[in-house]
């Protein structure tokens, strides 16, 4: 607290008006010091709020990335089991393709061995029917009927 010193008829009205300019310019100081404030105050509060909103606009992204990734692998997981399937179903149906046309072949191959075997009967009857006629020539005597 400020002493004033009295003069006649009260203080010294120089010194309460020296005071009371003084005070008046620690006041302004201190408006404009809570004005700084108060303006800091508001851009921080704007910052805080653009960053809660980036931090929101942020974790629904990343939520919405997730999703899509999980949707992508459950897509991507349904794809290869119908790939599998579809590639089993093919590789059965080319077993059993391959498996038809070896017995045909087989039963071809069975069929001209039996073919071949009448065949090589058939031409050995035939040779042995020429022999005995050769051999029957040979005991025929040309000569006598000559």
């Amino acid at each position: 607290m400020k002493n004033f010193e009295t003069v006649w008829k009260g203080y010294d009205k120089d010194q309460v008006k020296a005071y009371l300019d003084y005070i008046i310019d620690e006041y302004e100081k201190l408006l404009n010091d809570k004005k700084q404030v108060d303006k800091e105050l508001k851009e921080l509060e704007e910052k805080l709020n653009y960053y809660t909103d980036l931090e929101s606009r942020m974790n629904r992204a990343i939520f919405n990335a997730e999703s899509a990734g999980d949707d992508i692998k459950k897509s991507a997981r349904i794809e290869a089991e119908s790939i599998v399937n579809e590639a089993k179903k093919n590789a059965n149906r080319i077993i059993n393709d391959a498996l038809l046309k070896a017995e045909k072949a087989s039963e071809q191959a069975d069929r001209i061995k039996r073919n071949a075997m009448l065949l090589k009967n058939r031409l050995k009857r035939i040779v042995e029917g020429q022999l005995e006629v050769i051999e029957e020539i040979d005991r025929l005597d040309f000569n006598d009927e000559l």
